[in-house]
């Protein structure tokens, strides 16, 4: 039962730290979306309601995705995977921003409207899948009913955390330290190798209870 309860311990702190980094990695990505769209739109107060608009819709509908995908067979691999995804839906920005934006400023003259159109096109997508994490991660972490509003005020609390974080550090630090592929290359890698972490742990988590119950049903 000891050990039981220390692998449970164990797993609630990784997803809490989890749900820590979507948070720093969703302000980190939103904070550089003005530097990544500056060169064609400009920077003011506009081009930075675009992204905000993004952002916040694509937030909205990936809690509400989140939230309905986690109560379908909730599991740390599953949770892990949505980590990997959002790693890789976040490439593009580096790979092929700049010839999205170029088209996009060709096409269309009004900057409001191009700039919207681009921070559709380039964060849209990634935002949507780091917003499902959130609420996968109380699914995850809610064992009874009697305990799912303390464990969404604290993990709401981390991943809120995260994001304060991921605000100052990537302006004081981050832009003044690496270029923005850089910065979002690491995201990408990060995101990925922990939710390769999530999916080893589960599996680890797995074969722990299998053997646990072959020897129960042995001692039986």
């Amino acid at each position: 039962m000891q050990a039981a309860t220390k692998s449970i311990n164990y797993r609630n702190i990784f997803i809490y730290f989890l749900a820590f980094t979507s948070g720093f990695s969703i302000m980190c990505i939103e904070l550089l979306a003005g530097r990544i769209l500056a060169p064609f739109f400009g920077s003011s107060v506009h081009i930075w309601g675009s992204i905000i608009t993004v952002f916040m819709l694509s937030l909205s509908i990936g809690y509400l995705l989140g939230g309905k995908f986690s109560t379908k067979n909730a599991s740390l691999g599953r949770y892990g995977a949505i980590f990997i995804l959002a790693g890789i839906t976040l490439l593009p920005i580096v790979t092929s921003s700049a010839w999205i934006m170029e088209t996009i400023f060709i096409a269309i003259e009004d900057s409001r409207y191009g700039s919207l159109l681009a921070s559709t096109v380039l964060f849209f997508i990634p935002t949507i899948i780091l917003g499902m994490l959130s609420p996968y991660s109380v699914r995850l972490l809610v064992k009874g009913p009697n305990e799912s509003g303390q464990v969404a005020g604290k993990l709401y609390f981390v991943s809120t955390l995260g994001s304060a974080l991921g605000t100052i550090i990537t302006s004081f630090y981050f832009v003044m330290w690496f270029d923005i592929d850089t910065i979002v290359i690491s995201v990408c890698l990060l995101l990925g190798l922990l939710g390769l972490a999530a999916i080893v742990l589960s599996k680890v988590n797995s074969s722990f209870a299998t053997l646990n119950t072959a020897g129960e049903v042995s001692h039986a």
